[in-house]
């Protein structure tokens, strides 16, 4: 039987950072970032993703923020990515990003970083 491989995704409007898992060690690590959808399905189909975890933006009250390009990149994510996707809260990701990753780090490895986050975040709640 084949692992079952994730892709945890933090979206922004001009980088994504990603991260990926397997089933078996349960561990997130960085992988890297990419700028558009067409370099994510790429991504998806080079390293066999099974399911994808993406931060959902939502408001500090809990209420959903509704961005409308990232409902659209979401949509477009479903019709072409051919995998079963999942939401995670985002809301403290990318301010847990920060910590993590000390002074003055690029914003590339801060939206990895941030993908790490949710994805494990959604493996331990699972």
């Amino acid at each position: 039987m084949e692992t079952k491989k994730y892709l945890g995704i933090d979206w922004g409007e001009k980088r994504i950072g990603l991260a990926t898992a397997d089933e078996e060690t349960c561990i997130a690590l960085p992988l890297k970032t990419v700028s558009n959808l067409a370099e994510l399905l790429e991504v998806i189909k080079e390293e066999e993703i099974s399911e994808i975890i993406i931060g959902s933006p939502t408001k500090m009250s809990g209420e959903a923020a509704s961005n409308p390009l990232w409902l659209n990149f979401v949509e477009q994510l479903k019709a072409k990515g051919g995998k079963p996707v999942n939401f995670l809260d985002e809301r403290l990701s990318s301010l847990a990003a920060d910590a993590l990753s000390g002074e003055k780090k690029e914003k590339a490895e801060r939206d990895e970083i941030a993908a790490t986050i949710i994805l494990q975040d959604y493996l331990d709640s699972n």
